[in-house]
């Protein structure tokens, strides 16, 4: 770079300084690749963004991840459930002893234990009015049941009046107006809609550029994203202060079985995370194989916790 460039450049080198600093500050290594929406003092928050299909190279235009977030004696507990995989996982089998004892305070522990599910998609930015510099880039972008919901209810209507939209279809798909409401502490996402069906864009160029600069999915499902069984079962009774391991019934166990409980809150601790309705939305929500425990269904609630863990 020549002196001229460097003088050219200087503002925007400030600006681009401030950003690395803020990042400094945090402590935190930002992922560039992810967008998240902002929201006002009062916990409101707007933007439009537009789901995109798989990747090239991919089938299915989201992936789908359990995982842990909790506190116990000897810290936090923050990994990547192996039910994501289909495989048994360390803290299935503990809550499932801790909901069997016939305790409340076990079946207590057991709930604030239990798996989130998050997906993740990629997004192109329609609108972002706390950050117009996202706008017209894609983004990866992580949400949960709530939004999840809202591409099935799209997806596959429920009354017959209603057509059936692809949401991740450039041609015919449709933006998504995000709308936050802070609501007892947490994002609440109920006002959000898609919008009326219309491309991305008239110029297949362009998509095709778009769409080329899409994020794998997949590799967020991949076998090195998970630790071992072993690793995972050394690092929960860490946290959880146990020092030699009781005997847990296993799935196969002929005196065990799976207990189906209500709770207050109309859930139960077996519940799946969606009730099982046609075949799209059993590819879409379908629980694990493995029926270890109830999700947690609060799109920001691990967030929280990482912060928390942090602190």
């Amino acid at each position: 770079m020549s002196f001229a460039d460097l003088k050219r450049k200087s503002q925007n080198n400030l600006q681009f300084l401030q950003k690395e600093l803020e990042k400094s500050a945090s402590g935190k290594q930002v992922d560039e690749r992810f967008w998240k929406p902002e929201v006002d003092a009062s916990g409101n928050g707007y933007a439009v963004i537009r789901f995109l299909p798989a990747p090239e190279g991919e089938t299915v235009p989201w992936a789908k991840v359990y995982s842990h977030a909790f506190q116990g004696p000897g810290g936090w507990y923050i990994e990547n459930s192996l039910t994501t995989l289909g495989d048994k996982d360390p803290v299935g089998e503990v809550n499932r002893r801790l909901w069997n004892s016939g305790s409340d305070e076990d079946k207590e522990t057991a709930r604030k234990q239990k798996r989130k599910l998050q997906y993740y998609s990629n997004i192109y930015v329609v609108k972002d009015p706390k950050h117009p510099e996202n706008e017209g880039k894609v983004f990866l972008y992580k949400y949960g049941k709530k939004i999840h919901d809202k591409i099935l209810a799209a997806m596959q209507p429920e009354f017959q009046d209603e057509t059936p939209v692809n949401v991740f279809d450039l041609w015919e798909g449709a933006n998504f107006k995000l709308k936050i409401k802070k609501v007892a502490g947490y994002w609440n996402y109920d006002s959000s809609e898609f919008d009326s069906v219309s491309a991305l864009s008239a110029d297949d160029d362009e998509l095709e550029a778009t769409w080329k600069q899409e994020y794998s999915l997949e590799a967020f499902t991949n076998k090195d994203q998970f630790k071992t069984y072993e690793e995972l079962e050394k690092r929960l009774n860490l946290v959880l202060g146990i020092t030699q391991r009781n005997a847990v019934p296993t799935v196969d166990s002929e005196e065990y079985e799976p207990a189906v409980f209500d709770t207050p809150s109309g859930g139960g601790f077996n519940d799946a995370d969606i009730t099982p309705q046609s075949s799209f939305r059993q590819q879409m929500s379908a629980p694990s194989p493995v029926k270890e425990e109830a999700i947690v269904e609060d799109d920001d609630a691990l967030s929280y916790f990482a912060k928390l863990a942090e602190e």
